[in-house]
């Protein structure tokens, strides 16, 4: 798998609202990961694969930049 695949990043600059997975979690295409706030409007981040999280990189209420690394995942 790409290194690219294994790490959830910020698509843009934003507040994380929650966090909806904890290391260990396993997850599959589509799963919702993380709710980012960014321009007043709440995105859910999704796994684009089947994985298990394998760190996160962030808390509940950070603010984080754009490609931030925000969520590892193992394949």
């Amino acid at each position: 798998a790409s290194q690219a695949f294994n790490q959830v990043k910020a698509p843009m600059p934003g507040l994380v609202l929650d966090i909806l997975v904890k290391e260990g979690d396993v997850v599959n295409k589509g799963d919702s990961v993380l709710i980012l706030e960014a321009m007043k409007m709440e995105n859910v981040i999704k796994a684009e694969g089947s994985a298990t999280v394998k760190t996160i990189h962030t808390t509940k209420g950070a603010a984080v930049e754009k490609n931030t690394i925000l969520i590892e995942l193992e394949a």
